[in-house]
C-alpha cells in the first residue's frame, strides 16, 4: 500500500463514520473504494474521503441517499467540466445551486428548532430555580 491510499479504519477515523456506515455507502454506490490491496482490503484516496465528508454533512440536514447521489454526480461532472458543453455546465451548476439553497433553508429550520429547544431548557431551569428557592424559603 502506498502513501496515497488509506484502509477503511483510517478513513473511518478521519470522517468519524463507522466502518458499517462506510460499507453501507459502498453498497449503495455513494462511495466506491478507489482500489483494493492484494489481500482484498478496501483502499481509499483523499478524494474518497472528501466524498464521504459531503455525505456526512448532508445526512443531518435530512437529504436522502438519492439526493446525495445526485449531488455527487453533479459535482463529479463539474470536476470533469472539459467534457461538458456550456449548457450542460450551467445545468450542473444549477443542480448544485439548488442543493445549496435547500441546505441553507434546512439550516435555518434547524436554527429555529434549536432556539425553541434552548427556550424550553431555560423555562425548565427557571422552574427548577423557583422550586428550589421556594423550598429554601420554607425551611
Amino acid at each position: 500500500m502506498d502513501g496515497n491510499h488509506m484502509q477503511i479504519g483510517e478513513v473511518a477515523a478521519r470522517t468519524e463514520l463507522s466502518l458499517r456506515t462506510i460499507r453501507h455507502y459502498e453498497e449503495t454506490s455513494l462511495v466506491i473504494p478507489s482500489a483494493r490491496s492484494q489481500g482484498g482490503f478496501r483502499l481509499y484516496t483523499e478524494s474518497d474521503v472528501q466524498r464521504l465528508m459531503v455525505i456526512r454533512r448532508m445526512k443531518p440536514l435530512g437529504f436522502t441517499l438519492e439526493q446525495m447521489r445526485d449531488l455527487l454526480d453533479a459535482t463529479d461532472r463539474l470536476d470533469h467540466a472539459e467534457t461538458a458543453g456550456d449548457a450542460e455546465h450551467e445545468a450542473l451548476l444549477e443542480r448544485v445551486r439548488t442543493y445549496e439553497q435547500d441546505a441553507s433553508r434546512k439550516i435555518e429550520e434547524l436554527r429555529v428548532q434549536l432556539s425553541r429547544a434552548e427556550d424550553f431548557a431555560a423555562t425548565l431551569r427557571t422552574r427548577l430555580d423557583t422550586a428550589h428557592s421556594q423550598q429554601d424559603a420554607s425551611v
